[in-house]
C-alpha cells in the first residue's frame, strides 16, 4: 500500500478547510456565545450543532469498538460515498472498480463527479474472485467498492476475496457493511489496524431502525477520516439527528431484540416463499431482505402494488432477471404479503 497522500487529489491536500465558529474555541469551557451570528432565542435549536459530533462519536466508539478519531459521521452513508470521490478521484481522469450488481449510489456518485465507473460482474452464485477484480484496475483506479452483505443480492462476499484485494490493491477499498448486523461474519471495521487502505461504511438506517434521521458512518484510519472531515460541509449532521442518534445508541438491547425478530421472520418468510408456485428460487441471504426469482416478477410486482404492498422489482438489474427483492417486515406485514401472493393468478 503506497502512502495515502499519493492517492489524494492535490487540490484537496492543499485545501484550507472552512473554519466554523464552533471549531475555534475547542478545548475551552464557554457559556456566552456571541460568535456565530445566531439568534439568542429558541434554545437549544438556535445554536449550530457540534461540527465534529464529539459526544456522538464517543458513544459510537464504545459500541463499534473503533477510536473516535477513526469515525466519520455524515448525512447517511451517501455523504461518505460522495466525499470519497471528491477526496481521491480527479474528475475526467481517475476511475473506480465495483462489483455488479450492487448498491446504485456508487455509480450515481461516480457520474456526478465525472469519474469512470468499472463494474465487474459477479458469478452465478453472486461471488467473485480477487483476481477478477484486480484485472479491472489500472494506474488511475483510486477506489474499489465492495458491498457485503451485498445489495440487492443479500449475500456476503467471500472474506478471502476481500482480504486478497486489500493486500494487493494500491488504492482505497471501501466495504459497505450497512447490513452487517444481520449476519454472523466478523465486521471489517475490526480490521482497520491491519489495512491502512480500508474504509468501512455503516449506518443507523437498518438494524438500528433510524432511516428517517439519516446518520451514516465511515470507519478508517485517522488520516483518511481527517481528509473526509476536511472536505465535508461544516455542520453536516444536524442537532436533531445527533440527539436522536444518542437516544437510540443508549438502547442497544432493544436493537438486538429487533434483529432477532427480523432474523426469525426472515427464516419463516423464505420458507413460505419456497412453497409458492410462482416462486422459482430464493437466493441465500445475510441481510434483512432476500432476492426471489419469480415466474413473472413484473406482473407480480404490479399485482402487489394494486394491493398496496410494495416490494422491489429488480428485473432490470444484471443477474437479477425476474427477481423481486423483499424486505423482511413485521409478522403482520409478512402475513399480508404471503396472503396476497397465495391468491395471485398468473
Amino acid at each position: 500500500m503506497e502512502n495515502i497522500k499519493k492517492l489524494v487529489r492535490k487540490n484537496i491536500l492543499d485545501l484550507a478547510p472552512y473554519s466554523s465558529a464552533r471549531d475555534e474555541y475547542s478545548g475551552h469551557e464557554a457559556h456566552v456565545f456571541l460568535d456565530a451570528n445566531e439568534n439568542p432565542y429558541n434554545a437549544p435549536l438556535n445554536r449550530y450543532p457540534d461540527p465534529l459530533q464529539k459526544d456522538l462519536k464517543q458513544h459510537i466508539s464504545k459500541i463499534k469498538s473503533v477510536s473516535p478519531n477513526q469515525i466519520f459521521l455524515g448525512n447517511g452513508s451517501d455523504e461518505a460515498i460522495d466525499l470519497l470521490y471528491r477526496v481521491f478521484c480527479v474528475p475526467g481522469q481517475d476511475n473506480v472498480v465495483a462489483i455488479e450488481p450492487t448498491y446504485g449510489m456508487y455509480k450515481v456518485c461516480a457520474e456526478i463527479n465525472d469519474i469512470a465507473y468499472r463494474p465487474v460482474l459477479l458469478d452465478s452464485n453472486f461471488q467473485i474472485e480477487a483476481e477478477t477484480l484486480l484485472e479491472a484496475i489500472d494506474s488511475h483506479t483510486k477506489l474499489m467498492w465492495i458491498c457485503s452483505p451485498n445489495n440487492p443480492t443479500g449475500n456476503c462476499i467471500r472474506r478471502e476475496t476481500i482480504v486478497d484485494v486489500l493486500k494487493c490493491f494500491d488504492g482505497v477499498v471501501v466495504i459497505d457493511e450497512a447490513y452487517s448486523d444481520f449476519c454472523s461474519e466478523k465486521p471489517f471495521r475490526k480490521e482497520l489496524e491491519n489495512f491502512p487502505n480500508l474504509v468501512v461504511l455503516n449506518t443507523l438506517s437498518k438494524a438500528w431502525g433510524c432511516a428517517g434521521i439519516r446518520l451514516g458512518m465511515a470507519f478508517s484510519s485517522a488520516e483518511i477520516i481527517g481528509l473526509l472531515n476536511k472536505v465535508k460541509y461544516p455542520y453536516n449532521v444536524n442537532a436533531l439527528t445527533q440527539q436522536e442518534s444518542l437516544q437510540i445508541l443508549n438502547n442497544p438491547l432493544q436493537v438486538e431484540k429487533w434483529v432477532s425478530l427480523i432474523l426469525a421472520e426472515r427464516t419463516r418468510l423464505i420458507e413460505a416463499f419456497k412453497l409458492l408456485p410462482i416462486c422459482e428460487y430464493v437466493y441465500p441471504t445475510d441481510a434483512n431482505f432476500f432476492l426471489a426469482k419469480m415466474t413473472d416478477a413484473s406482473k407480480i410486482y404490479d399485482y402487489l402494488v394494486e394491493k398496496g404492498i410494495i416490494v422491489r422489482n429488480r428485473s432490470s438489474v444484471k443477474l437479477c432477471d425476474n427477481c423481486l427483492r423483499v424486505t423482511v417486515g413485521m409478522k403482520s406485514e409478512n402475513q399480508e404479503l404471503l396472503a396476497a401472493l397465495r391468491c395471485y393468478k398468473s
